[in-house]
């Protein structure tokens, strides 16, 4: 009967009509899951938890024995606060957005402004809490750290010397936020982990200077840099590994993703050293941040093939999706 009274009543239909336009459907979903996948640039956040369990690696060469459990609570937070910094990176720059890159969620209409500082802010709020249950109070502290440079550099800093270090930052930060699942409070840390910590953010401060001027074209300084950065952090690796000499196996393969991650930036670098447009220095830019996983790699052989292992693994889904999603 409901039926029959429904099509014979106009009105209902236009309700019914209203109701389904209000109602998303699968594609809009899909659309929508899309947009705050780009939003957190998916196949970085698989770069994330290789900074975290290589400070795992780096306290547990020093005598420490982190938690598998606390290492994996950790590391949830560092893919968290990762999220959270790229979608507070789009909400702050959506008016920059409009202009050079319409495309992005936020001013292609997919996702609100509003919307994307929430979600942002609430990462970021979620990480540390999960820091905090993995690992305690080291643990939040030195994810509150990482919240802070994160929200500094999207929020103040960006553009600026201050801003490229910031950026940096977030990555040392990332490396201790690992310690921390050994029960290690962050300034208690081995001269050794500092050490990488500081390499890490170093590079990563280089990588992010030369993404500023991606949009500019032009600035071999930038593209110099950034290979400065990975050839100092590869340099790096030589000395960690004469300074704990660990047995030849896993000696080997920390030259050999050291060696890796040379080629894995190199190409594109020289490329975009040739000609930087924004068509090669894009490319450069992504290929250095998921060059990080391999550089994490070389580090953490040194604690153990397993170590390397498992930071290794996550290089994996970061390509894969890559090739989906924008990584800068």
């Amino acid at each position: 009967m409901a039926g029959g009274v429904s099509s014979d009543r106009p009105e209902n239909a236009d309700a019914a009509n209203d109701e389904r336009r209000s109602t998303p459907t699968g594609s809009e979903r899909r659309g929508s899951l899309g947009a705050y996948a780009q939003l957190v640039r998916l196949p970085n956040l698989f770069t994330a938890p290789p900074d975290v369990i290589l400070g795992a690696a780096l306290v547990a060469v020093a005598g420490s024995d982190p938690s598998p459990i606390a290492v994996a609570g950790v590391a949830l937070a560092s893919v968290l606060l990762y999220a959270g910094g790229t979608t507070l990176n789009d909400a702050f720059d959506a008016p920059i957005d409009a202009r050079e890159r319409p495309e992005r969620p936020i001013p292609a209409g997919h996702v609100s402004r509003p919307a994307a500082f929430g979600f942002g802010f609430g990462l970021l709020a979620v990480a540390v809490g999960v820091a905090f249950v993995a690992a305690a109070g080291p643990g939040a502290i030195a994810a509150g750290l990482v919240a802070a440079a994160v929200v500094a550099y999207d929020g103040l800093l960006k553009g600026t010397a201050a801003g490229f270090l910031a950026m940096g930052a977030t990555r040392g930060l990332n490396v201790l936020l690992g310690t921390t699942a050994a029960g290690s409070a962050v300034l208690a840390a081995p001269a050794r982990v500092l050490a990488v910590s500081a390499v890490v953010t170093a590079y990563i401060a280089t990588v992010t200077f030369m993404a500023d001027s991606e949009t500019e074209g032009g600035n071999r300084g930038a593209v110099a840099a950034a290979g400065g950065g990975a050839a100092v952090a590869v340099l790096a690796v030589g000395w960690y590994l004469v300074a704990l000499e660990p047995p030849p196996l896993e000696t080997g393969v920390a030259i050999g993703f050291a060696a890796a991650f040379c080629w894995w930036v190199g190409r594109p670098l020289r490329t975009a050293s040739a000609d930087p447009v924004s068509s090669t220095v894009g490319p450069a830019v992504g290929a250095c941040v998921l060059g990080l996983v391999l550089l994490d790699t070389a580090f953490a052989a040194a604690a153990g093939v397993r170590w390397a292992a498992a930071v290794a693994v996550f290089l994996v889904p970061a390509v894969g999706l890559s090739r989906v999603f924008d990584v800068t």
